[in-house]
């Protein structure tokens, strides 16, 4: 069974950082794209970032670009996203998925909460 599970959400002050992770289990982690998406209240799936195997790739919204990291570890089957200097626009449910078309993906975690605010 896949399993996709993310962690390390919370409630952060603008211009605070996070670490969040997404771990995999029931595919074959290393060979897939990974990416996240977020979703705002009230608003649609945004795209964030995706990290092709191996982790030499990586693409990013415009309006991530400079503050986040997507990374991998491979041996422990896990992605992560470091949020550095949030803002209050950055508040949103974060999924992790499978592959690298944005909108689409063949498996999805269930979320992680980001709420920043003073």
């Amino acid at each position: 069974e896949v399993q996709l599970v993310e962690s390390g959400g919370g409630l952060v002050q603008p211009g605070g950082s996070l670490r969040l992770s997404c771990a995999a289990s029931g595919f074959n982690f290393s060979t897939y794209a990974m990416k996240w998406v977020r979703q705002p209240p009230g608003r649609g799936l945004e795209w964030v970032s995706t990290i092709y195997p191996g982790g030499g790739t990586t693409h990013y919204a415009d309006s991530v670009k400079g503050r986040f990291i997507i990374s991998r570890d491979d041996a422990r089957n896990t992605l992560y996203l470091q949020l550095n200097s949030l803002k209050t626009d950055d508040t949103a449910m974060y999924t992790c998925a499978t592959g690298d078309e944005k909108y689409s993906s063949a498996y999805r975690g269930r979320g992680t909460q980001v709420t920043v605010s003073s």
